[in-house]
């Protein structure tokens, strides 16, 4: 049977996308990337936010299409799932099987009485890579203990529940084999790791476990301002493959509107945090995250926000405008027009975008390892990301104009010879 996937939402359910494909056993199905030609297909499914429940609608429907054609069976799983069990099945008649992620470790069973063959593989026994094979994630941990305001993940994903350092150790390795030579660290909350393990915080024991494996890049992708403490980073400090590459989203730059969102800390520890890190490391590239438009904010606590957006310089910033979840303690706040929203969001990433300007100008003549993504053909030109770039599209990229063919997923050394809003411009 021809089997195609479709992994929306984050890079956490790319990983469980990547295992549920493993465990589809090599003689009975053929993975195809054209809904046209496929015998099924698989939806994993985000729910985070109303932008992301809508993408999930929108991509059932869409491939529910199909079944007018060759497609036999619709399997939909995931967060959107988890949430709203009941609804799907009442709306989506379409679909042969829904699996909520709490059934992940029952799919064997499942799959094997819809498909009527054996499937013997256990979930996360085998993962398949379906992007590319010289970078990949490792998901330390699901779940999150913490308990933000405006964030549902609890509510579908649970508690945080951390994967031994052994097995994913192994796992790495397995990736390593694979090809991947860049490996993005990801969790709900990264910083928290192994807390439900071993009672305290290991996630810097896991990277120096991880620092043995001969990956050109380890990255750590989504840190808790508080939970940076100066053990973490003695430990990031030693490493050799490592990144300074900081993913800390703190939500917003004021105190009163920090504490309705319910999270840990102030804005004096989130400048420490940034001071410190700067100190220890650098080179180091800080990235956050701010929520716009959250209920009761006002004119002067954004002007806050903006003000410390400016005075700490981060190197990347992603932004959203707030997303009113049910089940959520902010659900019963009182909510901002959508309009004032935008218009803040607006103003927010104006004022991101002549940071980034200023610092990628001081970049111009400064010579930079980079990781070949890409060649489009159009403008003749190569796609790259330095170690300050992410792979998920929040960050900037490097174009590179090359007389010489280069390799997709190899690492080269380029000058940088221009700047362009959040990107960079190169030449070997």
């Amino acid at each position: 049977m021809n089997i195609g996937f479709i992994s929306l939402g984050c890079s956490k359910n790319l990983v469980d996308s990547e295992y549920i494909i493993g465990l589809f056993p090599d003689e009975d199905f053929n993975i195809v990337d054209d809904p046209a030609i496929c015998d099924c297909i698989v939806i994993n499914t985000c729910g985070f936010i109303l932008d992301a429940k809508k993408e999930a609608i929108d991509t059932i429907l869409e491939m529910a299409e199909y079944k007018k054609q060759r497609l036999k069976k619709l399997i939909v799983c995931g967060c959107f799932v988890e949430r709203y069990l009941d609804d799907c099945q009442k709306e989506f008649p379409e679909v042969d099987l829904f699996v909520p992620i709490h059934d992940y470790p029952l799919l064997p069973e499942k799959l094997k009485a819809l498909f009527k063959k054996d499937f013997n593989i256990c979930y996360r026994q085998r993962r398949k890579m379906i992007t590319n094979n010289f970078y990949a994630y490792l998901k330390i941990s699901d779940g999150c203990d913490n308990r933000c305001a405006y964030c549902a993940i609890p509510l579908i994903r649970g508690n945080c529940v951390s994967y031994p350092i052994e097995e994913l150790v192994k796992e790495a390795q397995h990736l390593y084999d694979l090809g991947v030579r860049e490996l993005n660290v990801v969790a709900q909350d990264t910083t928290y790791y192994g807390h439900d393990l071993y009672g305290h915080f290991a996630l810097g024991e896991l990277l120096s476990e991880l620092d043995k494996i001969p990956f050109t890049w380890i990255r750590v992708l989504y840190m808790y301002p508080d939970e940076i403490d100066d053990n973490l980073l003695s430990q990031m400090k030693a490493c050799q493959r490592v990144l300074p590459y900081f993913d800390i989203p703190i939500q917003y730059g004021n105190d009163r509107l920090l504490k309705l969102m319910n999270r840990r800390g102030d804005t004096k520890l989130i400048k420490e945090k940034v001071k410190k890190i700067r100190e220890l490391f650098p080179d180091a590239c800080i990235r956050t995250t701010i929520i716009v438009g959250f209920p009761y904010e006002d004119d002067e606590s954004f002007k806050e926000t903006l003000a410390m957006v400016k005075e700490l310089a981060f190197d990347s910033l992603g932004a959203f405008t707030y997303s009113q979840e049910e089940d959520t303690k902010a659900y019963d706040f009182p909510q901002i027009d959508e309009e004032l929203k935008k218009q803040r969001y607006e103003e927010l990433m104006a004022l991101q975008k002549t940071i980034v300007e200023e610092k990628n100008k001081r970049r111009i003549g400064q010579r930079y390892k980079v990781l070949i993504e890409r060649y489009e053909s159009l403008f003749d030109r190569y796609v790259a990301r330095s170690y300050m770039s992410a792979p998920d599209g929040i960050d900037g990229v490097v174009y590179i104009k090359s007389d010489k063919p280069l390799n997709i997923g190899d690492f080269v050394e380029v000058t940088i010879t221009k700047c362009r809003d959040y990107d960079l411009l190169a030449e070997i």
